[in-house]
């Protein structure tokens, strides 16, 4: 059982169609009087939505009371504004399933396409936000993160008070975590350390490697080998946690995974496209709990389409 602190928890904000309201501070001017002058004023590019949303109830108070039209903006107070979801956002056709669920956490089986978190175009088809919805969750979270093209196991915390316990354990890499991928076989002796430098630039699709002290490593072993078809199951063990590292490092030793869409080439794929997924799964995570001392282990139960199903590890 997770350990409480005894905390009065605040309020938190109900969800509308699975999205969380964003917290806003109020810093008004003189020449604002109310919480919609200033709202339409700091947003201006959704200053007409935004008084839609006061009017219509979608902004909220410190209280989770619905701000009136003519309430008056105070400095330092606290409101709750509703986003609209994307009208555009693609539906992803694939479940989520669950793994383990208790007070404390929430283990899934995240399918490829689905994004962990709302991010760029994708919103409302992210594993959070299906979620929040779906299972009435409103403050659960990700403990950590996986690609939007990776699939695999993905802990979630449900309780706000266990949070930091759970998301440290991934921060201070304590997290034992193995990967499958299929990729073309290796020509080179398995299994190998890679370690390199990769950066990764805001705005910049790709990440990459340079020259300097490593910060990220991966173990890479070949698990099967089908020679017919010239390709291998291989078991990839990061002991960082840098964006698209596996990715990197499968490709530096000459083996990008099947269908992915950034390396070796950018290949540009429509948003309802959804076949050719990237063949890498996060196989399974294992760490011991920082609240009962009890080594935990969940595995994923899915299989990667590009490897028979009797071959695959797990």
């Amino acid at each position: 059982m997770a350990r409480r602190t005894g905390r009065r928890r605040a309020a938190v904000p109900p969800l509308k169609e699975g999205l969380n309201p964003t917290r806003v501070l109020l810093a008004p001017s003189d020449d604002e009087p109310t919480v919609a002058a200033h709202l339409a004023r700091r947003f201006p590019d959704d200053a007409a939505r935004l008084v839609e949303k006061v009017a219509a109830g979608e902004v909220l108070d410190a209280a989770l009371h619905p701000v009136a039209p003519d309430a008056p903006a105070t400095s330092g107070a606290v409101v709750w504004v509703y986003r609209d979801p994307p009208t555009d956002e693609p539906h992803v056709p694939f479940e989520i399933d669950v793994l383990h669920r208790d007070d404390a956490l929430l283990v899934v089986d995240k399918p490829h396409f689905l994004s962990t978190i709302p991010r760029g175009a994708w919103v409302t088809q992210s594993v959070l936000v299906r979620l929040r919805r779906d299972l009435d969750l409103p403050t659960l979270v990700p403990a950590h993160r996986l690609d939007r093209p990776t699939a695999g196991v993905l802990v979630l915390t449900v309780d706000p008070e266990v949070r930091g316990a759970y998301q440290t354990l991934f921060a201070r890499r304590e997290v034992t975590k193995t990967y499958e991928a299929v990729a073309p076989l290796a020509g080179v002796d398995l299994p190998v350390t890679v370690r390199s430098r990769i950066l990764k630039e805001r705005g910049v699709p790709r990440a990459y490697e340079v020259e300097g002290e490593p910060n990220a490593e991966s173990r890479i072993s070949l698990t099967a080998a089908d020679h017919e078809r010239g390709l291998g199951l291989y078991r990839l063990e990061p002991h960082t946690g840098k964006t698209h590292q596996l990715r990197l490092h499968m490709q530096r030793i000459g083996v990008p995974i099947v269908g992915d869409d950034f390396y070796p080439d950018l290949r540009h794929r429509a948003p309802d496209d959804f076949r050719d997924p990237l063949q890498l799964l996060a196989r399974e995570l294992r760490f011991t709990d920082p609240f009962t001392g009890v080594e935990r282990r969940f595995v994923s139960r899915r299989v990667l389409e590009r490897w028979p199903v009797a071959e695959s590890a797990g």
